[in-house]
């Protein structure tokens, strides 16, 4: 059973922890942090509105989210991204870094401000890292849920 604070703060919350989760992963190559650690905050504003909601609005907002096939996709980007390098180099290689295409704008000599396209092949690695974690640990909170059958008391 939840209460009117609880609604109230998970509403405010949870939007601004998403918000930052996105930040985390998208700069998480100029920053500390990266793809793991935003995919964590992510899931856990995520959690948080499972734990507030009501059993019968989360199974409903819930049941149709892919979330098996984000972690897949989030898997098998970072992988494909990791085998850019091969085209010639070694695995990992950035091979997007300086080459014009998006996150692969020219770094600037001297001290980096902080551009966000200069990353190459890191941005869409830490996007796919965020994907799988944001989706594992989500799956988890909800596989929870299902087992108690909605019963948060038990918790």
């Amino acid at each position: 059973m939840t209460t009117t604070i609880i609604k109230t703060t998970t509403r405010i919350l949870a939007s601004l922890i998403l918000v930052f989760g996105a930040y985390i992963i998208l700069h998480g190559h100029l920053t500390p942090g990266g793809g793991f650690q935003g995919g964590a905050v992510f899931a856990s504003g995520l959690a948080l509105l499972i734990v507030a909601c009501e059993d019968e609005i989360v199974k409903k907002r819930f049941e149709k989210v892919p979330l098996s096939p984000l972690e897949s996709i989030g898997a098998l980007g970072f992988l494909g991204t990791a085998l850019l390098g091969l085209m010639g180099y070694t695995f990992f290689k950035n091979v997007i870094a300086n080459s014009g295409f998006i996150f692969g704008g020219k770094t600037p000599i001297g001290i980096n401000p902080g551009y966000l396209n200069t990353g190459g092949t890191l941005a869409y690695m830490n996007i796919f890292v965020g994907m799988k974690v944001l989706a594992g640990l989500t799956s988890i909170v909800l596989i929870f849920f299902l087992l108690l059958g909605g019963k948060k008391d038990e918790w």
